[in-house]
């Protein structure tokens, strides 16, 4: 399971988060509060740490599948905790914790940042 849970993270990280929205989209960089020279060279390094976990991912599966089968379901659900993981962690810890990078940049960020943090606010006020 564990290879599948990397797997998902790694695929998060680096398809999903980095792929999407930070070179496509272009909403945000890993890190923000610097020179785009340096959200660029961040970007750069959470590329490669999300392939290196994916890869760790395949190859912990590959040693794993020597031994004994794998049941695709459960590793599958292994990917999809991994992912959604991720996400979790990304949106908490790197975006409203540590606040290194926000959502979008020259839009109404009502549906982003600032509408979470307000919708957080009204239920705990």
């Amino acid at each position: 399971m564990l290879s599948g849970f990397l797997f998902g993270c790694g695929i998060a990280a680096s398809m999903v988060d980095l792929f999407i929205f930070h070179l496509g989209l272009q909403w945000h960089h890993f890190y923000d509060l610097s020179t785009t020279r340096v959200a660029l060279t961040a970007d750069g390094f959470f590329h490669a740490f999300g392939w290196f976990i994916t890869i760790w991912g395949l190859f912990l599966l590959a040693d794993v599948r020597r031994g004994a089968e794998v049941p695709a379901a459960r590793w599958g659900g292994a990917v999809v905790a991994g992912v959604g993981f991720f996400q979790l962690f990304d949106g908490l810890v790197f975006h409203k914790v540590l606040r290194i990078h926000q959502i979008r940049y020259a839009v109404n960020r009502l549906f982003t940042d600032e509408g979470v943090e307000s919708a957080g606010a009204s239920v705990r006020g």
